[in-house]
């Protein structure tokens, strides 16, 4: 298989920090993107422009072969500009155009449990996400976990014991850092494609010793 070498979208995401930290310990070649900001510069291993600059976005994936989707946003961003078109749509559309364009072979979206059966403007973004995926021409592999699990993000007490307990995995929180894991097993792998990832499976890929 050719070398995996990943462009990660949300690299400053608390999920995209843990996947580029995770995959440069296993000795992978990684782009992480940054959108610019004050002080915030370029490097070998960091690329920093608005995924709307076409050119930038294209010179970027020149060479890599996956495409890690970890963009998305929340209502409590939208006073600072943000919103599901931009963030969750926009930038997928971009990415997936670009990641054709320069003959990419993975694209991997992180969307969100409950995105095939869209109830609400957030999951229905996220569906529509999906789609752009699914039809941008290069093979995929999306993920949907439920809630994360992290310093600042925590589960009701007991709730996974009781997903567990009555066989609703997919239902199951997952810490970021398992997250972390099966994101970059798939993209290391290059595996499943054109599969979603959710509950068991999930879980499965997270797992330390699937490694």
């Amino acid at each position: 298989m050719t070398p995996r070498k990943l462009f990660v979208a949300g690299a400053s995401g608390v999920t995209g920090k843990q996947v580029v930290s995770l995959a440069t310990e296993q000795g992978l070649q990684v782009l992480a993107h940054r959108r610019p900001k004050p002080g915030r510069t370029a490097d070998a291993r960091s690329a920093v422009f608005e995924l709307s600059d076409g050119e930038a976005l294209r010179a970027a994936l020149t060479g890599c072969t996956t495409v890690l989707q970890l963009i998305g946003t929340i209502r409590e961003r939208f006073a600072q500009g943000d919103s599901y078109e931009s963030s969750d749509i926009g930038t997928t559309r971009a990415l997936v155009e670009a990641a054709r364009k320069a003959g990419a072979d993975h694209f991997v979206l992180l969307s969100a449990m409950g995105a095939g059966l869209p109830l609400g403007a957030y999951l229905r973004a996220k569906a529509s996400a999906e789609a752009l995926v699914r039809e941008g021409g290069v093979p995929w592999t999306i993920f949907r976990p439920s809630a994360f699990i992290s310093e600042t993000q925590k589960p009701p007490p007991g709730f996974a014991a009781l997903t567990r307990m009555f066989g609703l995995r997919r239902f199951e929180p997952i810490p970021i850092e398992a997250l972390a894991r099966a994101l970059v097993r798939s993209a290391r792998e290059r595996t499943p494609l054109e599969t979603v990832v959710e509950g068991s499976a999930l879980f499965a890929l997270a797992s330390p010793a699937s490694r």
